[in-house]
């Protein structure tokens, strides 16, 4: 990581334009904030919130699971070589048994949209039943494509049956903990005190503004509907702690996990291991509109091909940039380079394909900058 230092007059200009989406009415609030050095740096919170409101992060909860896999695997535990159904043996049927974790962690595993929702989800017994009667839709290993939830209810299982402990209290004992963050994932209800409600925002992209960015008048559907979102908000959900996108945290929480990833402070990675796991890709087959996955096991790379604000991380960032946002313009990113990391979580869910990553580009790439040589 390089000698930089924080530079005020960017701060500025990434905090104005934080702000500019709340007074222009765009979203009811967000928190922003950035680590640099070890330290959370910046912390600011605009609308209707204050800097200890939790949000839901949706997919940048993935990486807390993933981290939690990367221990287990430093001890032997797991493998990622090897196929799920060794410590799975009921994911195996239906043709899967030579799925492996590594693939499950890449996205290629053939089963993107694999159904787990409720009231299937509310139980391990019923996740296990479901997860068996899965089936994959191509060759594993093949193609690409994103697993919104499904993978990460496989490594949450996988988490469950390695140690012997729900997945939630785990990633909590593991990673978080240590780290000396608050929970994330799996909240009970009597502390969810202070977790911002979502809130459908703006109107969908008509079919001429589609074609227009994106070349295509329809995006692929997914499982990830507006519906979907808003059960985000039940009380009993966040306590589920849906491992693929149900993490429960504050801006400052993300920016310190990015952190921690950087410098592995505590100790929770093996160094070696640490560094290949968040900069080495092992996936960059091309998603289903054509750009290149840069994926390592369990992160999102920013590359050098002039696509990491595809990437959701803006056109600013270093090469070696790594995160996973979430649905709705949650970032969460660090960059080598610099020493940064950025947290940023509104509770404003915008279903506008064209502007929410608009937003999470201008405000990735001016984050990005605020860190410069002495």
């Amino acid at each position: 990581m390089g000698n930089t230092r924080i530079d005020d007059a960017a701060v500025q200009a990434l905090l104005d334009r934080a702000r500019r989406e709340v007074d222009q009415g765009h979203l009811p609030s967000v928190q922003i904030a950035l680590g640099h050095e070890g330290e959370i740096v910046v912390e600011e919170v605009f609308g209707n919130a204050d800097l200890n409101t939790r949000y839901c992060i949706f997919s940048a909860t993935k990486p807390f699971v993933a981290s939690t896999v990367w221990t287990l695997i430093a001890e032997g535990a797991l493998d990622p070589a090897r196929p799920v159904a060794t410590w799975f043996p009921e994911f195996g049927e239906n043709g899967k048994a030579a799925i492996t974790l590594e693939q499950v962690m890449l996205h290629t595993s053939g089963f993107p949209s694999a159904p787990l929702g409720p009231p299937a989800w509310s139980t391990r017994d019923t996740r296990v039943e479901r997860m068996a009667s899965w089936r994959t839709n191509w060759e594993p290993g093949t193609r690409y494509e994103y697993h919104p939830t499904a993978a990460h209810w496989v490594l949450a299982e996988l988490i469950d049956r390695t140690t012997d402990t729900d997945y939630r209290d785990v990633v909590q004992a593991r990673v978080t903990g240590p780290a000396g963050l608050p929970r994330i994932l799996g909240i009970p209800a009597d502390q969810q005190d202070g977790m911002a409600d979502l809130v459908l925002v703006g109107e969908p992209a008509t079919p001429d503004e589609l074609e227009a960015v994106f070349g295509v008048r329809d995006l692929p559907a997914t499982e990830v509907t507006d519906e979907v979102v808003m059960r985000f908000n039940d009380p009993a959900v966040r306590e589920l702690g849906v491992p693929g996108g149900g993490g429960c945290a504050r801006a400052r929480d993300l920016a310190a996990f990015y952190q921690e990833l950087l410098h592995n402070s505590h100790g929770i990675w093996p160094a070696p291991q640490l560094a290949d796991w968040t900069g080495t890709v092992r996936n960059n087959l091309p998603d289903p509109m054509g750009v290149p996955a840069n994926r390592s096991l369990g992160l999102i790379l920013a590359g050098d091909d002039g696509r990491s604000n595809l990437r959701g991380m803006g056109r600013t960032v270093s090469a070696q940039t790594f995160g996973h946002n979430g649905a709705g313009g949650q970032l969460a990113w660090a960059d080598p380079a610099t020493g940064l990391s950025l947290g940023y979580v509104t509770n404003g869910y915008d279903v506008h394909a064209i502007r929410e990553p608009r937003r999470g580009t201008s405000i990735a790439s001016l984050a990005a900058v605020c860190a410069v040589a002495p």
